[in-house]
């Protein structure tokens, strides 16, 4: 059994955010359709979305509009959004309605129990994580999520030459993703540390006030390599 196999400090804390009439019609008529209920049992993506297409994961879309804009502008990948907060989920909702978009589902779970249980190994193409919530107090960085146990599990769910991105506006915890997802072996950089920000990546709500704020935004891109299967 990994560390991550067993009980997990969560990276989140469920907060009692106001949900608005618009996102509770959504989340309560719309979440059937187009949300996958938790469940320990492996997925079948390629039935979940009627195709056989590339899987991109997301993990905490937060309100969701950027990854409805990638969704939107890649209708040639199929993604799987993970958000553990109702209003994002709604949110989130409201826009697949609104865009017409078929190739976009949510799951509103724990990322670490959606992957070890509901994710196969190798069946993603890409993962994506952008502006996971840094806990910048030391006693806090256990809650972080980008640790090694996690991104082992992570990288097994990848397939070869996938890719995982995941982006930061603290600098700390930047240096700590580069260093935790170097030290992996089955991932390679593909860059020599940090990477510009790729056009796929839409320029989110937390990178605008971030940059207000004065913090650099550090992106990292990294590839499953064949090495360690």
């Amino acid at each position: 059994m990994t560390e991550v196999e067993r009980e997990h400090i969560r990276s989140f804390v469920l907060r009692q955010g106001r949900v608005s009439n618009a996102q509770r019609r959504h989340y309560d008529e719309d979440l059937p359709r187009w949300g996958i209920p938790y469940s320990a049992v492996l997925l079948d993506l390629a039935a979940v979305f009627g195709r056989t297409a590339p899987k991109v994961l997301e993990i905490g879309f937060g309100m969701g509009e950027t990854l409805a804009a990638t969704a939107a502008t890649h209708p040639e990948n199929d993604y799987l959004g993970i958000e553990v907060h109702t209003p994002g989920v709604g949110s989130l909702l409201k826009e697949i309605v609104a865009r017409g978009l078929t190739n976009l589902r949510i799951v509103q779970h724990d990322a670490v129990e959606v992957l070890r249980e509901m994710i196969a190994p190798d069946a993603l193409a890409a993962v994506q994580i952008f502006f996971p919530d840094p806990w910048p107090k030391k006693r806090q960085h256990k809650r972080r999520l980008i640790q090694p146990a996690f991104v082992e599990l992570l990288v097994s769910r990848l397939a070869v030459g996938g890719t995982l991105h995941v982006a930061t506006d603290w600098e700390e915890y930047a240096e700590q993703m580069l260093e935790v997802l170097s030290a992996e072996p089955r991932l390679e950089n593909t860059v020599a540390a940090y990477a510009p920000r790729p056009p796929s990546r839409p320029q989110t709500k937390f990178e605008s006030r971030g940059l207000r704020l004065g913090h650099g935004v550090r992106d990292l891109v990294f590839r499953r390599s064949a090495a360690g299967r």
